[in-house]
């Protein structure tokens, strides 16, 4: 099978992971008999630098026609002053809207090989953690009307939270559908006691449970949610949020299954197109410096694999040779603990490689 990828480096680091990212799904390729084809564009700083935008109007295209998109990262220090509709992390904002990607999936698994770089008491994490949040992506707060007024206070600005009842209805059957894949338990946080917005999503996501009498819900406030997550993280198995409760929260959940730079996402839209990234950011202070951790966006590929292309042996090789390396004893420098050897980018790449 050929499949077309477009490729977004981004910025940072971004670049060096998705070069060993693109070399393990060659890997993957000349083992299982398919071919990709990659085409590379610009968004964020880069895009930014070189033509003054943060997502020109050809690499939303180029990622329209293509099967898949993998993402490095966008941003970095260099931009922060720039008005914030022409900061890089708009070229994220943009690809989400203009691809329909509407459903944000980051599974939070606790590696056991990692065990000892998860911040929480081993008691709390014995016989490790598997979560997944999945969290609303083209609507909230990040989308809603915002601007400037002038007040008694002086001038003030505003962001506002809006969501429609389809649009929460949509990311709750995708909750939904998780959960029956799993341990059948969704957890959905809201801010239901304050918030109008909040009221409506539980309101919705009550009517959509009805479908799905074998999964058990739940309903949380979000700043029960962030506190449990560290004191009880077992608890959960899906959750499922709203743009910004989940940004936060996947975030959060990702810290505390060891390094934030081992966690992959996949960005889905109606029927099986997607945009695949890793968690962590640009991380500009260690970019070119084959320090950083590729495994996140490998591990996003693996996820491009199975929920685009249906390929779950190809998925399950990657996954598993992740596992092997790990096993190795080998980290790189943000999972790197005592009595472990410390390896950079490309040696990780290789070892992956070599490992499927």
């Amino acid at each position: 099978m050929e499949y077309r990828i477009a490729v977004v480096p981004g910025d940072g680091i971004g670049p060096d992971v998705i070069s060993e990212t693109i070399k393990v799904l060659d890997k993957v390729g000349e083992k299982f008999g398919h071919k990709f084809h990659y085409t590379e564009v610009l968004a964020g700083g880069a895009a930014l630098d070189a033509t003054g935008v943060p997502l020109p109007a050809e690499t939303l295209e180029v990622c329209k026609n293509s099967d898949a998109v993998l993402l490095g990262a966008v941003g970095g220090i260099k931009w922060d002053t720039l008005p914030g509709d022409q900061r890089p992390e708009q070229a994220l904002l943009g690809l989400r809207k203009g691809l329909g990607l509407f459903a944000n999936i980051r599974p939070a698994i606790l590696f056991d090989q990692l065990k000892e770089a998860c911040p929480l008491k081993s008691e709390i994490t014995a016989g490790g953690l598997d979560i997944v949040v999945i969290r609303e992506l083209t609507g909230g707060i990040y989308f809603g009307e915002k601007g400037f007024r002038d007040t008694e206070m002086g001038k003030a600005a505003y962001d506002v939270e809006i969501y429609a009842e389809e649009e929460v209805r949509r990311i709750a059957v995708v909750g939904f559908e998780t959960a029956m894949k799993r341990g059948k338990k969704l957890m959905s946080v809201d801010k239901a006691n304050i918030l109008e917005s909040s009221r409506l999503w539980r309101k919705v996501v009550t009517e959509v449970a009805k479908d799905y009498p074998e999964v058990q819900l739940s309903h949380m406030y979000v700043d029960n949610a962030a506190m449990q997550l560290v004191r009880n993280p077992k608890q959960f198995d899906v959750i499922v949020t709203s743009n910004i409760f989940g940004d936060i929260l996947s975030d959060e959940a990702s810290m505390i299954t060891g390094s934030i730079g081992m966690l992959p996402s996949a960005s889905l839209r109606e029927g099986n197109f997607g945009m695949y990234e890793p968690v962590h950011g640009s991380a500009p202070d260690i970019a070119g410096q084959d320090k950083a951790n590729p495994m996140a966006t490998i591990l996003s590929a693996a996820m491009m694999l199975r929920y685009t292309f249906n390929l779950p042996r190809e998925a399950d090789a990657i996954e598993a040779a992740v596992s092997k390396v790990l096993d190795q004893g080998v980290r790189t420098g943000d999972i790197m603990s005592e009595g472990m050897q410390l390896i950079g980018t490309s040696e990780a790449g290789r070892r992956i490689r070599e490992a499927i």
